[in-house]
């Protein structure tokens, strides 16, 4: 039997409202967190650091950040069963690469010398291109984190999770905060998981996207 991925793609929206009762198992969480860790990446850099508030505590801190013109999205980070926040590395270090290259060996991905050797070359001609010729690393980067966000957005989905991605947010709170700019990342997303609750008005909404004619050439 063939699965129709769509269907999740068709039922998935952004919640608006989470019922705060209601909690996500634990097994479901650990899969969420598979997601992530293996999401794709442009030459496997894995520039990202994933946050996880299960705790009302630790979800007030990352509340924080939604202060002023943000304020409407704070109801939905406490009350979610779970809230991720997506981070970004600042700098692709010399010293992520070759941490990167050292997970890649212990994997059995390079068994050689030679191999260590041409991953790094490709490695660092890829990475310098955006450093120095593009001048975008950051951009770049970011671009990975959220491919890991489309992930994350669709495994919630086929697990019955509603989700929200949030840009509504003061990275400079939550980033202190979180302390994450002393390690090196920048806060790019915040994602509340759990349950949508009985005001969620947008449960019941139809769902809109342009008409595939508008979207698609074929060639």
């Amino acid at each position: 039997m063939t699965l129709d991925i769509t269907r999740y793609a068709r039922a998935r929206y952004a919640a608006k409202a989470y019922d705060p009762a209601r909690k996500i198992p634990a097994p479901l969480i650990e899969q969420l967190r598979t997601l992530l860790r293996l999401a794709p990446s442009a030459v496997n850099a894995q520039p990202w650091h994933f946050v996880l508030a299960a705790t009302d505590a630790g979800k007030a801190r990352i509340a924080k950040a939604t202060h002023g013109p943000y304020a409407y999205n704070a109801p939905k980070i406490t009350a979610a069963s779970h809230v991720f926040v997506l981070c970004t590395r600042h700098t692709l270090t010399d010293a992520h690469l070759e941490t990167l290259m050292e997970q890649e060996t212990r994997d059995g991905r390079l068994p050689t010398p030679n191999d260590r050797q041409m991953r790094r070359e490709i490695l660092s001609s890829y990475v310098d291109m955006h450093r120095y010729s593009h001048r975008d690393a950051n951009a770049w980067m970011e671009k990975q984190t959220y491919i890991a966000l489309g992930f994350l957005l669709l495994g919630a989905a086929q697990l019955e999770l509603d989700a929200t991605p949030i840009e509504g947010f003061d990275s400079a709170v939550l980033d202190r905060e979180l302390g994450l700019r002393e390690r090196g990342f920048v806060s790019s997303v915040i994602v509340p998981i759990g349950y949508h609750g009985a005001d969620d008005f947008n449960a019941n909404l139809p769902k809109s996207r342009l008409a595939a004619e508008t979207l698609f050439t074929d060639i």
